[in-house]
C-alpha cells in the first residue's frame, strides 16, 4: 500500500477508503490497520465518515477525554448525512438516539446511571452467579456430546450469553433469538458514519419491537418488582432514585446487544484461535491454571468490539491533526491491541503474556460494566471444554484448514458466523 499521511496519491486514498468498508477488511482487518499505525495514525476516512485512530496510547487518551471524546449523540449522528426527505423517515431512531443511557451518556448523567446499574454486575453478584453459568454451559455440551461435532458459534458461544441475559432481565430463556434478531439489526449500521439508508431502517425497525417489549416488561416490573436487572432500575430501594422509562429502555436495548455479542464473540473467537495454535492449546490442556492469561490474549488478539466511536465536543488536535467539533472518531481496538509499542510480538498469540495491558472492554469511565460477567462466562466455558471435550478440533474440509467465517455484516463486532468442531 503507498504510504499515507499527506504523502499519498488520490488513488491511494480512495483505494484505502474503498477497503476500510469492504469485506476484506472486515475479515482480515490487521494489514491495513498495521500500515495506518505506522504511517498516518490519525487518518480522515471519507467512506467510514471520520476519524481513524490505531496507536494504543492515542486510543487510551481518548478514552479518558470524554469531555472532548463523547459517548452522547454519537450513534445518531449516523443518519446526519442523509438528505432531509430520508430524516424523515428515520424519526424514532433519531429519537430513540438522543435519549441518554448507560452507553450514551456523559457525567454526569453516566454517573447516575452506572452507579445503579453497576450492582448488578458487581464481583459479588458475579461470582454467585457462577453455578448457575455451569449448569447452563453443562447442559448445552450435554446436547452435543454423543453426537461427536457441533457449530460451536450456534449450540455454544451465543446460547450460553443470551439465556444468561434473558435470567438477568427475568424472562424466559425462549427470548433469546429474538434478543439476538434484534441485536443483529441493531449493530449492523455501527461502527461506520454514513451506513446505507436501509441499515438504518431495519435498525429502527429493530428499535420499534425492543422498545415496545421493554416498555412492558417496564409496567410489569413497577407493579410487581423481582430480582431482575429492569427491577433494580425501575425500583432500585434503599432511597436510591429509579431511573426513568425513558433512560431504562436505552440502557435495555444496549443491553440486548451488547449483553450477548461479547461473550459470544469471546468464546467463538477464542476456541477458533486456541485451536487453530495447536502449540496454545495443548500448552492450555496441560496447564488449565494458564486459562486466566488464555482469556486475556483472546480478548487482546481478536477483540471482540472492533471499534468504538466517539463523537468530538470540541476542536482538538491529536498528532497534528486539526479534528473538528461535530466530527467522529473511530478508536480502533484491534489496532491498539496489536500495537508493537505495547505488546512485543503483538501479531503472536501467547496465552501466558505478561503482562497483557489490552483495552479491549475500554477504559476510563466507559470501562465495560460486563466485563466481570463475560470473563466468568468465558472462564466457565473453557474449562468445561478442556474437561468434556478434551480431544476438540476443527472441522476438516477438503482436508484443508477451514478458514475462519467472520461475520461480515456487523463491521463493529469481530465474531464468527459459524465453526465447525468435531470431539
Amino acid at each position: 500500500m503507498a504510504t499515507l499521511g499527506g504523502r499519498h496519491s488520490l488513488t491511494a486514498v480512495r483505494h484505502l477508503d474503498d477497503l476500510l468498508v469492504s469485506e476484506e477488511f472486515v475479515r482480515n482487518p490487521y494489514p491495513t490497520l498495521a500500515v495506518l499505525r505506522d504511517t498516518d495514525p490519525v487518518h480522515w476516512s471519507d467512506s467510514l465518515g471520520g476519524w481513524i485512530l490505531t496507536r494504543y496510547d492515542d486510543i487510551l487518551a481518548t478514552f479518558k477525554d470524554v469531555a472532548a471524546y463523547s459517548n452522547e449523540g454519537r450513534l445518531g449522528r449516523a443518519s446526519a448525512y442523509l438528505p432531509a426527505e430520508a430524516r424523515g423517515r428515520l424519526g424514532v431512531f433519531a429519537a430513540h438516539y438522543a435519549t441518554k443511557g448507560l452507553l450514551h451518556s456523559d457525567p454526569p448523567d453516566h454517573t447516575r446511571l452506572r452507579r445503579l446499574v453497576v450492582r448488578a454486575f458487581s464481583p459479588r453478584v458475579v461470582e454467585a452467579m457462577r453455578p448457575r453459568i455451569q449448569q447452563i454451559v453443562d447442559g448445552l455440551i450435554d446436547r452435543v456430546v454423543d453426537v461427536g461435532t457441533m457449530d460451536a458459534v450456534e449450540d455454544l458461544a451465543f446460547t450460553l450469553p443470551l439465556t444468561v441475559l434473558a435470567e438477568l432481565l427475568g424472562v424466559d430463556a425462549t427470548m433469546g433469538p429474538r434478543f439476538r434478531g434484534w441485536a443483529d439489526r441493531l449493530l449492523a449500521f455501527q461502527g461506520q458514519n454514513r451506513p446505507a439508508e436501509y441499515l438504518l431502517l431495519a435498525a429502527q425497525d429493530a428499535l420499534l419491537e425492543a422498545r415496545q417489549y421493554l416498555a412492558d416488561l417496564i409496567a410489569r416490573r413497577r407493579r410487581e418488582p423481582g430480582p431482575d436487572l429492569i427491577s433494580l432500575m425501575a425500583c432500585p430501594g434503599d432511597g436510591t432514585e429509579a431511573l426513568s422509562d425513558a433512560e431504562i429502555i436505552n440502557t435495555g436495548i444496549t443491553l440486548l446487544t451488547a449483553g450477548h455479542e461479547t461473550t459470544a464473540s469471546l468464546i467463538g473467537n477464542g476456541l477458533y484461535t486456541l485451536l487453530s495454535h495447536p502449540e496454545q492449546w495443548a500448552r492450555l490442556k496441560a496447564d488449565p491454571a494458564l486459562l486466566g492469561p488464555a482469556i486475556e490474549e483472546i480478548l487482546r488478539f481478536e477483540s471482540p468490539v472492533a471499534r468504538q466511536p466517539r463523537l468530538l465536543q470540541r476542536d482538538t488536535e491529536l498528532r497534528g491533526q486539526r479534528m473538528c467539533a461535530g466530527q467522529m472518531a473511530f478508536q480502533m481496538l484491534g489496532a491498539a491491541n496489536r500495537d508493537p509499542a505495547q505488546f512485543p510480538a503483538p501479531d503472536s498469540f501467547d496465552i501466558g503474556r505478561d503482562p497483557n495491558r489490552h483495552i479491549a472492554f475500554g477504559q476510563g469511565i466507559h470501562f465495560c460494566i460486563g466485563a466481570p460477567l463475560s470473563r466468568a462466562e468465558g472462564q466457565i466455558t473453557f474449562r468445561a471444554i478442556l474437561d468434556r471435550l478434551p480431544q476438540i478440533r476443527l472441522t476438516e474440509i477438503r482436508s484443508t484448514e477451514p478458514a475462519p467465517d467472520w461475520d461480515v455484516t456487523k463491521p463493529n463486532s469481530r465474531v464468527l458466523r459459524s465453526l465447525s468442531v468435531t470431539f
